[in-house]
């Protein structure tokens, strides 16, 4: 674990060097982007016989790397907290319900919708896939990956009530999405499907049990945070409260995502107000922002060298041209419809709709998911093209979208003012 953590940092680091010397793209992008690049340059080389065992060792670098267990069981913990720790939750509760009815219906109803306009579709193109595992890509695919949505919008010049509501929302609906995932997972597993009981069941203790188990843990995180002021213990004590909370979660089965959310809400908020000194505040939010700043970039290289493992074929390009046409549709179906024909409740500025639909970056997340799917010999090839599909998805998002989402926004905000 230490080399695969050595060699991880020092190309992230180089690759930043070298984004910031030459490419100057936003630093996420930027070394996703060149990772992408040497990877197929390596893919390149190796057709041609010339890559000396490049090819070879990447690939047994990369899966040497347990990319699911690493970022479910790693990065997101402390990506998920960093992210809530500054968001202002007295603005976002004046949004809490067009945020929750977001997260969980307008995530129920994308999974539904990707998953069965992928099952009709991809025949179109030469593919075919179980209506279970189209729904399986459904549930990873439409969750907006929070630290992906987070990072572009620092740059993309949001109005504050429109970038507040579409962080919150990406923040909450990665858990939904996961539970969703799990459900379908067990439908694929065992061939029967849960009564709708059970599935409500499943949902209220994962996403429920995450939320009243961050409320606790952001409760005692605050209170240690109180009675003392020396701010490197503080910081300390929220760094164990993700370590060790998120890890306590997933020892109770309840949903660890949400769980951090919550916790990095309170202590971003009524610790940052009430149980923190300046001094403290400073260091506190110094550490954390640049903690995100560094796993990022960990995190999109990881992305961009994972296409060693990826098998692409004509139809799965074209498979993956439809995923991309079906999962914005499914956006805009499921979130900028209901903010158009809702508009008054929504109170966002005019063009909101359009900004939420092509703000809906999709990242690691969703490879994670991709790549937790079973390699049973049944089902090998549908998992093999559920990833290959993710993985086109995610490098649209991050590459097209994330690159225009500023000039959008600017755009579609000045039509509509």
């Amino acid at each position: 674990m230490l080399n695969i953590a050595a060699i991880c940092l020092t190309l992230t680091a180089l690759l930043a060097y070298l984004n910031h010397r030459f490419v100057r793209l936003p630093m996420t992008i930027g070394v996703m982007v060149i990772a992408l690049m040497l990877s197929l340059a390596i893919v390149a080389l190796d057709a041609l016989g010339l890559d000396q065992g490049l090819r070879q060792y990447e690939e047994a670098f990369i899966r040497s790397i347990d990319f699911s267990d690493v970022l479910m069981r790693g990065m997101l913990s402390l990506l998920l907290f960093a992210g809530a720790l500054h968001v202002d939750l007295s603005a976002l509760k004046s949004y809490r319900w067009q945020v929750g009815g977001l997260a969980l219906v307008g995530t129920l109803v994308s999974t539904i919708a990707v998953g069965f306009g992928m099952w009709l579709a991809l025949p179109l193109v030469g593919m075919t896939m179980p209506l279970i595992y189209c729904l399986l890509f459904g549930a990873l695919i439409s969750p907006t990956d929070p630290i992906a949505v987070m990072g572009i919008l620092k740059t993309a010049g949001a109005p504050r009530n429109l970038e507040l509501v579409i962080a919150g929302e990406s923040l909450f609906n990665d858990g939904v999405g996961v539970v969703l995932f799990s459900i379908l997972l067990g439908v694929s597993v065992n061939g029967a499907w849960p009564t709708t009981g059970e599935a409500m069941g499943l949902l209220l203790r994962e996403a429920g049990g995450g939320i009243a188990f961050g409320l606790v843990l952001g409760w005692v995180t605050y209170r240690l945070l109180k009675s003392i002021d020396q701010y490197q213990v503080e910081v300390l004590l929220t760094l164990a409260a993700v370590m060790g909370g998120y890890t306590l979660a997933n020892y109770l089965h309840v949903s660890g995502p949400l769980a951090m959310v919550v916790c990095g809400l309170m202590v971003g908020n009524a610790g940052r107000a009430l149980a923190m000194s300046d001094e403290t505040r400073k260091y506190v939010d110094m550490f954390w922002e640049l903690l995100d700043e560094i796993l990022n970039a960990v995190l999109f290289v990881l992305i961009g060298l994972e296409v060693m493992l990826i098998d692409f074929t004509m139809p799965l390009l074209a498979g993956g041209a439809v995923a991309i046409v079906v999962t914005l549709l499914a956006r805009g179906l499921t979130v900028g419809l209901p903010v158009m024909a809702l508009s008054g409740h929504f109170r966002l500025p005019r063009g909101s709709p359009s900004v939420l639909t092509w703000g809906g970056l999709r990242g690691g997340i969703s490879v994670a998911l991709a790549l937790s799917l079973p390699q049973a010999d049944a089902s090998s090839s549908a998992r093999a093209n559920v990833l290959a599909l993710t993985y086109c998805v995610v490098v649209f998002s991050v590459l097209v979208q994330g690159l225009t989402i500023g000039r959008f926004v600017r755009r579609t905000m000045s039509r509509g003012d």
